[in-house]
């Protein structure tokens, strides 16, 4: 059976893009979560581990999740803030969906401080 995924099924994929399929007719809100997401301080170097959770009403397409879980997982050697994060998922999820997408990411607490950041893209 031919496939349109690239992850799905590999047990080799690297992340090469998000990848997306046909909205089931009638599906209405969709929600993905993820607490095994991890990126570095930019300043400290210091990893940060976060929990993103990604909310739509699909218009036309659907997130692949294993497509998912490897861009998050992309970030794990990048330096980047909480509130700069829930904005680039946003964005990057958004403009694969052609539709508006919430984002929160909370950063698991690291001195103490837990934060949350949320950011929403599309109209």
């Amino acid at each position: 059976m031919a496939t349109e995924f690239e992850a799905l099924g590999n047990p080799d994929a690297v992340f090469a893009g998000l990848e997306t399929f046909a909205a089931p007719a009638g599906v209405g809100l969709v929600e993905l979560e993820s607490d095994e997401v991890t990126a570095l301080c930019p300043i400290t170097a210091q990893p940060d581990w976060y929990r993103v959770q990604i909310a739509y009403t699909p218009r036309e397409r659907c997130l692949e999740s294993k497509s998912l879980k490897l861009y998050l997982h992309s970030f794990r050697d990048d330096g980047i803030f909480c509130e700069a994060f829930a904005v680039r998922i946003a964005d990057d999820v958004s403009e694969a969906l052609a539709c508006p997408v919430d984002v929160t990411v909370v950063q698991k607490a690291r001195g103490g401080i837990t934060i949350r950041a949320a950011a929403h893209r599309g109209d």
